[in-house]
C-alpha cells in the first residue's frame, strides 16, 4: 500500500482515479497532476518508484493545493465563523437542517440525520 496525505491508494487503481481517493484532490487536480508529470493515466499505483510518489508530493505542494487534514481545519473554521457572526446559514447548520433553502415538511431527513 502506498500512503499520501493519511489516504491509502489501492496498488491496482490508476494513478488518476487513486489520486482522486485523497481529500481535497479531485478529477481536474488529478488529471492537472498526472499532465504535469507527465503520466499515463492508465499507469498502476503499483508501477510507481520512490522518486515518482515524491515528484507527486512536490507538484501537490507547488500548485498549493489544500488537502487532507488541512482542509477539514479549513472547512471547520469557515463554519465556526459562520457560527460567531450568527448568520442564517450557521444556524441551520447547527439544528441539523437544510442550509440553502430546500423544503424541511417531507424531506429533509438526511440532513436531520447528519448532525443528530
Amino acid at each position: 500500500m502506498t500512503y499520501l496525505f493519511d489516504s491509502k491508494l489501492s496498488e491496482n487503481l490508476s494513478i488518476f482515479f487513486a489520486l482522486k481517493q485523497i481529500y481535497g484532490i479531485g478529477k481536474n487536480n488529478s488529471s492537472l497532476i498526472c499532465k504535469k508529470l507527465g503520466f499515463s493515466i492508465n499507469l498502476k499505483v503499483k508501477n510507481l518508484s520512490k522518486n515518482q510518489v515524491t515528484d507527486i508530493l512536490n507538484i501537490i505542494d507547488s500548485l498549493k493545493l489544500i488537502i487532507a487534514a488541512d482542509l477539514k481545519k479549513f472547512k471547520k473554521l469557515i463554519i465556526k465563523n459562520l457560527l460567531d457572526i450568527k448568520s442564517y446559514k450557521g444556524l441551520r447548520k447547527t439544528q441539523g437542517l437544510p442550509v440553502r433553502g430546500q423544503r424541511t415538511h417531507t424531506n429533509a431527513k438526511t440532513a436531520r440525520k447528519k448532525f443528530t
